[in-house]
């Protein structure tokens, strides 16, 4: 193979390996409906590269009837993932249709591909695959034209899977033709990955929401996707009557942002939303598993700890949220759906952050009271951190104390 073509099919195999860790991550965050459909994806599909490609340990009339068998299967399998995602399985007798439908028609593409030479039997794998991909090409046509937005994704995905398709069915049947096929081939299924990642998050990133709303019922806070002020009052008191019996520490880490008010005022409540959306998102995204919280009033956060006798870890916490909560972002000021990623007004939240270890003489309602009036405290510090020890005044927290 050209050095060219090595070097496509390198770029190719890349983007199947950092979909595979994306998975991983999505995974680790317990999404996995979404991290198995887009590990099938690139499993899938690089399985189908390499089959075609004749990396396989199999060479001349069985390996082409490996490869016929290699297409059946993954077409079978993305098929119905296909349809999976653009909704259309839903409804269990469907489904169930489906099912037996690909199955069927995999079992018999199969058992016709034995009764005829190798070659001939990878021709017919090639072309189940490739009249599938235009079945599959119409349904989503079909989907975008309704309105569907997902579809018009998942429609430019199958396009170029049927362009990566043909490109290795030629590759396989006829022989290694220059490196611009190869080259085509590799980026049409890069592309393929990178649409159906789009695509899968965007089709299940609303189930997400959905089982949080689930989850909390009317406590649940549509702008920051986190418990509302009411449901983080019913928690504080869970966890702190809920506590062992050696009254072990909670730890506590009240967030208020100072100018919240001040930009509602310059700019109005949209943008106040967007910056409470989005310093939500960054804490949920960068806090530890394990760590409880919600809303604080208008304009702060509440985290819980189970354990606060590791003052260390709380005081590292705290320090990270400052951090992530303080970098600069671009907000919008408009509610119109196509301005929201062309916002121009630059904003910083000036953060303050009270810590508190809570011990078993401290009330729940103490206990968040102190740590709020330690955030509002902690604006007054260059390190915009504050805690106060058992029976002492409130002081600066340096991040490296603890």
């Amino acid at each position: 193979m050209d050095k060219v073509a090595v070097a496509f099919w390198g770029a190719y195999f890349g983007t199947v390996a950092l979909m595979l860790a994306a998975s991983l991550g999505a995974f680790a965050r317990s999404l996995q409906r979404v991290a198995l459909m887009a590990a099938l994806s690139a499993l899938i599909s690089g399985l189908f590269a390499v089959a075609y490609l004749g990396w396989l340990p199999v060479a001349g009339a069985a390996g082409q009837r490996l490869q016929a068998h290699v297409a059946v299967v993954t077409t079978v399998i993305l098929g119905l993932m296909l349809l999976s995602l653009l909704g259309l399985l839903r409804r269990r007798a469907t489904a169930q249709r489906a099912y037996v439908l690909m199955v069927t028609a995999g079992s018999v593409v199969l058992a016709l591909g034995w009764a005829l030479d190798a070659l001939e039997s990878l021709l017919l794998g090639s072309l189940m695959a490739l009249g599938v991909g235009c079945i599959n090409l119409g349904l989503t046509l079909r989907s975008a034209l309704r309105g569907d937005r997902l579809a018009r994704v998942a429609m430019l995905g199958v396009f170029v899977m049927l362009v990566a398709t043909a490109g290795l069915s030629w590759i396989a049947i006829e022989g290694s033709p220059g490196w611009p096929l190869h080259a085509i081939s590799a980026v049409a299924g890069m592309v393929y990955l990178a649409t159906m990642a789009t695509a899968l998050w965007a089709r299940y990133s609303y189930l997400l929401e959905l089982s949080e709303v689930l989850a909390h019922g009317p406590s649940y806070d549509p702008v920051t996707r986190m418990r509302s002020h009411r449901e983080t009052g019913q928690l504080v008191g869970d966890l702190f009557f809920g506590r062992d019996a050696a009254g072990t520490p909670l730890g506590v880490i009240a967030v208020t942002i100072a100018n919240l008010r001040t930009l509602e005022n310059l700019h109005g409540r949209t943008a106040f939303n967007h910056a409470l959306f989005i310093c939500a998102g960054r804490l949920r995204r960068h806090v530890p598993a394990g760590v409880e919280m919600g809303r604080l009033g208008e304009d702060g956060f509440l985290l819980l700890l189970h354990d606060a006798t590791d003052t260390k870890r709380l005081v590292q916490l705290a320090t990270l949220v400052r951090e992530r909560l303080s970098r600069p972002l671009v907000l919008s000021t408009s509610r119109a759906p196509a301005d929201l990623e062309t916002g121009r007004t630059e904003w910083a939240a000036e953060v303050g952050v009270g810590v508190l270890a809570a011990g078993a003489q401290l009330r729940p309602s103490q206990a968040v009271a102190a740590a709020r009036g330690m955030s509002l405290t902690a604006w007054s510090y260059p390190s915009r951190l504050a805690w106060q020890p058992p029976g002492g005044e409130i002081t600066e927290l340096q991040p490296d104390a603890g």
